[in-house]
């Protein structure tokens, strides 16, 4: 096999975990998550400020992880680039394309989205119901990703991800941002299960050093977050006077 191909089919399964990381499904029709604290996560990788998890699911060759980090940037900065509906191109790999869309609000809203696959693969689409909550006295968020696959019309040239369950937990500490992420997908298409598997592994850590470098650039600083009186999270607001 020449280096082209080996290059070849390295893109594939890198594009396609980056689908796995942005897709998720309805938590309505599919299993839970995994607790956070479950006794069967076992240790896989540790770099630096990340640790990640992992864990075999009931009835599927695809294993669920666990991302559990320390991001050296304010919550603030963090939510500033979770809440744009586009940052998905800034740090998930071959995301090509990301727009809200819906009448939803910051609580709960949908997304569209586009993986780039390398040819002759279809490039794949997803659609994410998005619900956000937080607790003011503790400053923790959390962010739970649903795919709601019929909410838009499919197109012949891209194919649709439906299955995937998502939570990403912010809390912030006097030095930056803990993030606890969680997440198991069932993908599409036929790739062998235990390379899916070793990426589950690889591909967080550098996921989280990439949403880390992006939240501390210019455009994600001066924001805020704005609670309610019912100490859940309102908005994600411009600090401004």
């Amino acid at each position: 096999m020449t280096n082209t191909h080996v290059r070849g089919i390295m893109g594939i399964l890198f594009g396609f975990f980056a689908l796995m990381l942005t897709g998720a499904a309805s938590a309505d029709d599919h299993p839970v998550l995994p607790a956070e604290n479950a006794e069967q996560w076992a240790l896989q990788k540790q770099a630096d400020n990340i640790r990640i998890y992992t864990m075999d699911q009931p009835g599927s060759g695809f294993r669920a992880f666990k991302a559990v980090a320390h991001l050296d940037v304010p919550i603030n900065n963090l939510m500033a680039v979770m809440i744009n509906p586009e940052s998905c191109k800034e740090w998930v790999h071959n995301c090509i394309e990301s727009f809200a869309f819906g009448n939803g609000n910051f609580h709960d809203r949908y997304a569209y989205s586009v993986n780039d696959m390398p040819w002759p693969v279809s490039d794949r689409d997803y659609v994410l119901r998005i619900r956000t909550r937080g607790n003011a006295e503790t400053g923790e968020i959390i962010m739970d990703l649903n795919a709601t696959p019929g909410m838009r019309a499919e197109t012949n040239s891209r194919v649709r991800v439906d299955v995937s369950n998502t939570l990403y937990r912010f809390k912030p500490t006097d030095q930056g941002t803990n993030m606890v992420w969680v997440q198991h997908t069932e993908p599409n298409g036929a790739l062998p299960e235990w390379l899916v598997n070793q990426l589950v592994i690889d591909i967080p850590v550098k996921s989280l050093k990439a949403l880390e470098a992006v939240a501390r650039k210019e455009r994600y600083q001066g924001y805020r977050i704005q609670w309610a009186n019912d100490g859940n999270i309102e908005a994600v607001v411009p600090d401004t006077p």
